[in-house]
């Protein structure tokens, strides 16, 4: 075990300064850099603690290679480079550093479950607390630890292997690949043993690396290589934890794991196994009495119901989701719960009923942000809000209003978000066909085919096909042949 003044081992090369960074910095202080950086990460279901030191030794050449948390944000924040345009080194250029410091005794497995707290664990004085190693609610608790941390080195234990599935007897790999995961992968074969913490961290990044991938590339490529994480965390439920406060953990990441599962099912057209999903994930929310868990799993057997032609379903659902989340006292996750019950409503023909639920779900939204929203509402924004109630009125037939909403969705959404995009211009080019404006439905419409590269979701290329089937009347229309044509020639492929 590592002394208390021990530090973390010395560089196996000179530090050089990264020079691509600091430019990319420009004017800003280190401090407003950071800012940045933070912001950038609630943008895409990040936590980071980046502040001025974090940035320093970045620039310094300290920190070589970033883990994965802080690659995806700095991806974000420079599309269209790679971390060695940013001035990092490649990954494979520092993999192999031991997970154990020199002091450790052989046999130490270097994770949380092992190790004492003294360790150093990120760039300040904070240390493990091995009763209590992460704490969500601690504002100086770092999400993002120091770059040698075995709880996010590539060559970690915890990273190489994501889950253990039924009995212990084999540890599952759920490699993360920018398209997708991988699901074959068997990194080795242990003796049973009970959950510790380091698997409940590693199940809650599957959830936030599978929710990141939808956002960029939709569902239906996803699916299928989401399964098996699912199945594994759930065996891991079985297997037993080693501390209640894990217990917890695993409970809440399976459950999220279960929606986000559930939800790339709902968005592929998979109706039936998101809905197994959603169930799954209120089970388990309802067994450990987690609120929030259950708010979420309502929140989505609402969006399902309503796609699935049960309106009043979706009313009941979205009832129950704020009736559980209420007490969580997060004004923007009531918004969205209040959007969920207005498309049931408009679902019923109810516009009175559709008409107030907008309402309340808008002047919560003013509310703002709070420390008590979920994770997993990184997504709702003002374009998101934009985005349901212009399918609500659309549900209603008010073609005007809805493209109206539709349109402001589409120009309010982060770049970044191509799957987002897809699905409000998509809703825009629907809008616009049935207002009767055929020509500005067929450019929303190519402008959708443009990304249909980058996005796989069923529920785009279905709503493209009932806009085309609009749009056969207007073939004459500037665009709307060149729509046609090419909507036609798209591969008619299966799901993934």
């Amino acid at each position: 075990m590592a002394s208390s003044t021990e530090t973390s081992s010395q560089p196996e090369r000179p530090s050089r300064p990264n020079l691509a960074f600091r430019q990319l910095r420009g004017r800003r202080s280190p401090a407003e850099f950071a800012a940045l950086v933070r912001r950038a990460a609630r943008e895409i279901g990040e936590r980071v603690s980046c502040d001025a030191r974090y940035v320093g030794r970045v620039e310094a050449g300290e920190i070589r290679c970033p883990n994965y948390a802080y690659e995806r944000v700095f991806l974000h924040m420079f599309p269209g480079r790679t971390l060695t345009d940013l001035g990092f080194a490649p990954r494979s250029s520092v993999r192999g550093r031991s997970a154990r410091t020199a002091a450790d005794p052989p046999g130490t497995s270097g994770t949380a479950e092992t190790r004492g707290a003294h360790e150093p664990y990120d760039t300040e004085d904070h240390r493990y607390d091995p009763q209590d190693p992460y704490d969500p609610h601690d504002p100086d608790e770092p999400y993002e630890p120091y770059e040698n941390d075995p709880l996010n080195h590539e060559e970690s234990d915890v990273l190489r292997r994501a889950f253990m599935t039924g009995g212990g007897a084999t540890v599952a790999a759920a490699t993360l690949s920018p398209l997708g995961l991988a699901t074959d992968a068997v990194a080795a074969v242990r003796p049973a043993r009970r959950a510790g913490s380091s698997e409940a961290t590693v199940l809650e990044e599957a959830v936030r690396r599978i929710r990141l991938l939808d956002d960029r590339h939709g569902a239906d490529g996803l699916y299928r290589r989401a399964a098996a994480p699912l199945r594994a965390a759930y065996a891991l439920l079985d297997a037993g934890a080693t501390r209640l406060a894990t217990a917890d953990r695993l409970h809440s990441g399976a459950g999220e794991l279960a929606i986000s599962v559930g939800w790339l099912a709902h968005d592929s057209g998979r109706f039936d196994d998101a809905r197994s999903h959603y169930a799954e994930a209120l089970a388990t929310a309802r067994m450990t009495g987690d609120p929030g868990l259950e708010a979420h799993a309502f929140c989505n057997t609402a969006f399902l119901a309503r796609d699935t032609g049960r309106p009043r379903e979706a009313v009941r659902a979205a009832q129950a989701a704020q009736r559980a989340g209420r007490p969580l006292g997060s004004a923007r996750l009531m918004s969205l719960l209040a959007l969920r019950e207005a498309g049931g409503w408009a679902g019923l023909a109810d516009r009175a009923g559709c008409e107030q639920a907008l309402a309340r779900a808008q002047a919560l939204f003013e509310r703002g942000h709070s420390d008590a929203d979920p994770e997993w509402m990184s997504f709702y924004g003002e374009a998101e809000l934009e985005g349901l109630e212009a399918q609500c009125w659309s549900t209603l037939g008010d073609w005007r209003r809805a493209s109206r909403h539709a349109r402001r969705a589409a120009d309010l959404q982060d770049p970044h978000f191509t799957r987002n995009i897809a699905l409000y211009t998509a809703e825009l080019a629907d809008d616009l066909a049935r207002e009767g404006r055929p020509d500005e439905a067929a450019q929303a419409a190519l402008r959708v085919l443009g990304l249909l590269d980058q996005v796989q979701s069923s529920r785009i290329q279905t709503m493209l096909a009932g806009t085309a089937r609009v749009l056969l009347p207007h073939r004459r229309a500037s665009g709307v042949s060149e729509f046609l044509d090419r909507h036609a020639s798209l591969p008619r492929t299966g799901r993934a």
